[in-house]
């Protein structure tokens, strides 16, 4: 018989049933490290992102849940698309104007700049000019813009550090000292920082690495068994949710600061309300608001965040055109219904790479983290977020702000440093980007004028940055 012929030990054969698998995990969400240190990168922008969604809560009444859903949905949209820990940060320029304005800008208005700013965006990356700037903008003056952003941004975080900060007010007086022993005071702030540089150091360096591999076999045994045990020794510490812990701790001293939060909580979410906006909040909004953050969106939210994901995923480099019209759709959904106009940013980036994101794994868990709070606790979250410490928040942005500054690092000849220092200090010191870059624009040319051959005409354009992603190749999606 048939059955005669079958081994005893022969398993049986599998349905197709069986060997059918129900869901694959896409690949953008794989993970690249370990799991605690994806869960770590994914606070490494909340430095910047707090205490600006707290003060426009504060002044402006923004509604706590709406951003909250809203930013979670980019969150998670965005780190599948583009598998990387792609941050979602507030459009800091509105955001700035916003509060200081006397009136504070309404939200109908705060939605209308945000409209307006997605809109240039939209159509610089839908017609393929966003791919054109970044192919041909110049390499130092892109890092100009870098180091400007991320000295700021350190800047800032050394000011949470240092003072007392009352998010609520317009005024900018940051003259209060913080104490040095208090549930928010700077012991706190700096054990914070010997934590972090303890468990993280001064962030990874993959040159470093490939050195040590390559003078590896040429190093005595002995050297070689102490560099093991030191790398082994790194490798524990790296795998430490540092950041997370960090902000789990700051979380817990909001209750002990301020027991009664207990009796505040309300559980649920408040309603999503379609926002009304005139045609009058469309032009105060663009005037005051959008003008000013339409240059800080192109330089820092698309051309210098696509840049830094080059660099540290070489393999993985972002689109300008894709970064572009990503932050144009993101807010054409949200800003109808009043959440927080919100961007990419080099500096949250930076931050989520700093502290372990490797992969869009990374901002989909701070996405489902934002949208369970929204739903659990709503507007009611803010009494939480109003008690946490400032000064645990400074030092998230204090090292976010400098892994941005040294991604700097490689100007490779004096002119090239040159442009790209006098660019950052335009920057800083007027207090705008688009002033630096403009600046580092012409300094460019000048110089490339001083070395050109007559013969060649104003060809030095296609030697201005060879190095960038060939996904910026690709046809607008307008012909």
């Amino acid at each position: 018989m048939a059955h005669d012929n079958i081994s005893n030990d022969q398993p049986p054969p599998e349905t197709p049933l069986l060997r059918r698998t129900f869901f694959h995990l896409p690949s953008t969400l794989k993970l690249k490290t370990t799991l605690c240190s994806e869960l770590s990168g994914a606070v490494g922008d909340l430095g910047t992102y707090i205490p600006i969604v707290l003060a426009l809560s504060l002044v402006n009444n923004l509604d706590l849940t709406t951003t909250l859903i809203f930013t979670s949905l980019y969150n998670i949209t965005t780190g599948l698309f583009f598998g990387l820990p792609m941050p979602v940060q507030p459009m800091k320029s509105i955001a700035a104007v916003a509060i200081s304005e006397s009136p504070p800008l309404t939200i109908p208005q705060i939605s209308a700049a945000g409209l307006c700013v997605a809109a240039v965006l939209l159509v610089l990356g839908t017609t393929g000019l966003m791919s054109f700037l970044y192919r041909y903008l110049p390499l130092p003056v892109v890092r100009g813009v870098q180091l400007s952003q991320g000295l700021q941004f350190a800047f800032s975080a050394i000011k949470y550090i240092r003072y007392q900060q009352d998010l609520a007010s317009t005024s900018a007086k940051t003259d209060t000292v913080r104490p040095w022993f208090s549930l928010d005071g700077l012991a706190i702030a700096l054990v914070a920082v010997l934590f972090l540089v303890l468990t993280t150091g001064a962030g990874e360096d993959k040159h470093n690495s490939e050195r040590q591999q390559q003078h590896g076999e040429e190093e005595l045994d002995s050297v070689v068994v102490r560099r093991n045990k030191i790398n082994q020794r790194l490798k524990i510490l790296s795998m430490i949710p540092s950041a997370l812990i960090v902000f789990l701790f700051g979380l817990l001293l909001c209750f002990i600061r301020d027991p009664s939060i207990f009796h505040d909580l309300k559980f649920g979410p408040s309603k999503i309300k379609l926002v009304r906006i005139t045609w009058d909040d469309f032009k105060v909004g663009f005037v005051r608001a959008a003008i000013p953050q339409i240059p800080l969106s192109i330089l820092n939210s698309v051309i210098a965040v696509c840049k830094l994901s080059g660099d540290l995923f070489p393999d993985r480099e972002a689109s300008a055109m894709k970064v572009s019209v990503s932050v144009g759709v993101m807010n054409f959904v949200g800003c109808w219904f009043g959440a927080m106009p919100c961007c990419h940013g080099a500096g949250g980036l930076a931050g989520q790479y700093r502290f372990g994101g490797r992969s869009g794994a990374s901002v989909v868990f701070l996405g489902v983290g934002k949208l369970l709070i929204a739903l659990v606790f709503g507007n009611s979250f803010g009494r939480i977020l109003g008690q946490f410490p400032i000064g645990i928040l400074g030092v998230l942005l204090l090292f976010a702000g400098i892994e941005l500054a040294m991604a700097s690092k490689d100007m490779n000849s004096k002119q090239e440093s040159f442009i790209m220092f006098v660019c950052a200090a335009v920057s800083l010191t007027g207090s705008s980007a688009a002033l630096g870059f403009f600046v580092g624009i012409v300094l460019y040319f000048l110089l490339k004028l001083r070395e050109l051959d007559c013969g060649d005409g104003f060809g030095f354009l296609s030697n201005s940055n060879k190095t960038k992603s060939s996904k910026d190749e690709e046809t607008p999606l307008i012909a």
